[in-house]
């Protein structure tokens, strides 16, 4: 019988309850949830009726359940400024943690995390999700293989049309450290990343902009409050790696664009390409590229199983994350999100900042 793990919760808001929560509901053979915690008491409450036993521990200072010494792991779902310290501390203490996305807010706070993981000797993961898709895996297996050769140039999408996200702090820079390049923008780039396997930024020019704050018609989520609303709604930039590959990364939460995309990457390599698309039916459409028999040749690779009853890649990726999380601290594993890897899209992510807010091309370190 595997090891079952105790489980603490804090930040009991809306991805730990649409993502984190229900997941792990779900792998109660690997963990159970045993403490919830959350600076609205009713919310922690509310968690631990619906995802707790009767035994289940609440609290309103995260500091008070990391003293549990029965707790082995805990989820860190509160907004970003907060991440670095609670997670800093809850690796002190002795817990695997596992973090939302993005890492921090900078990356002196990233760095902070990263030095503590190594200390502690404990597991530190992030919550890119996105690279349990399906899709994601195939294009992952493909560049591990070979098949599109020398990846050389990449695209990072992360564009909605009109998607501000209007409940939390979305839209409080001081808590959460930007808009749209931080929240959605993260997760394009990371899966650019690992499917490359490059993670040495030589350079990155960068462009934000704050151009919709009120321009709210039509808005996927409704209106939001534009005294509230002090982060950007789109960023641009261009990344060059030290072995000259470049990336484009385009993120949005609201341009004016037929061709929304999130979480999306397009890979450009010397032997073929492969481009996530969206369909109509707003499926993701993975198309592989090269040349074959003298010809130009696309295929598209099935995804989903066609056997009946058998529903294939439709796991849900929040799911396979929190399984392969909890498997990975049981079995002495390394998880497929490193912290070493989160670090590097945090000091991306600062440098578009910084690029954007002195007009200059950022350089960055060899030592990151």
């Amino acid at each position: 019988m595997e090891q079952k793990l105790n489980i603490g919760i804090i930040g009991c808001g809306a991805i730990a309850n649409q993502k984190h929560m229900p997941s792990l509901a779900k792998l109660d053979h690997l963990g159970k949830m045993v403490a919830f915690c959350d600076v609205v008491m009713d919310r922690a409450a509310k968690a631990a009726a619906e995802f707790g036993d009767e035994e289940a521990k609440i609290y309103e200072d995260y500091k008070e359940l990391l003293k549990d010494e029965s707790i082995d792991v805990v989820h860190v779902l509160t907004p970003n400024l907060y991440h670095s310290q609670i997670t800093v501390d809850a690796l002190e203490a002795g817990k695997h943690v596992m973090c939302e996305k993005p890492m921090a807010i900078n990356s002196a706070e990233a760095k902070r995390m990263l030095d503590a993981a190594q200390k502690s000797g404990k597991k530190l993961s992030i919550g890119y999700q996105n690279r349990f898709h399906e899709e994601s895996q195939v294009v992952k297996r493909a560049c591990s293989s070979g098949d599109l050769g020398e990846i050389y140039m990449a695209k990072a999408h992360a564009v909605r049309r009109k998607g501000v996200p209007t409940w939390g702090v979305f839209t409080d820079k001081r808590l959460q450290g930007g808009g749209a390049l931080i929240d959605i923008g993260t997760h394009a780039l990371d899966l650019t990343l690992w499917c490359m396997d490059n993670y040495k930024p030589k350079s990155v020019s960068g462009s934000v902009y704050y151009k919709m704050k009120d321009n709210m018609e039509g808005n996927l989520f409704g209106p939001w409050d534009p005294a509230a609303f002090d982060v950007e709604d789109s960023a641009f930039a261009f990344i060059k790696m030290e072995d000259g590959a470049t990336i484009f990364l385009e993120c949005s939460w609201a341009l004016n664009t037929t061709d929304a995309k999130e979480a999306k990457t397009s890979l450009f390599g010397v032997a073929g390409g492969a481009e996530m698309k969206v369909k109509p039916d707003k499926t993701t459409e993975l198309v592989f590229n090269t040349a074959k028999y003298g010809k130009l040749v696309d295929f598209n690779p099935n995804t989903r199983s066609n056997v009946a009853y058998f529903s294939g890649g439709e796991d849900n990726p929040g799911f396979l994350e929190a399984k392969q999380w909890l498997e990975c601290i049981i079995h002495d594993t390394e998880p497929l999100v490193t912290a070493e890897q989160a670090y590097v899209v945090t000091r991306i992510l600062e440098a578009v900042y910084q690029s954007a807010e002195t007009g200059q091309t950022v350089e960055l370190s060899e030592n990151l």
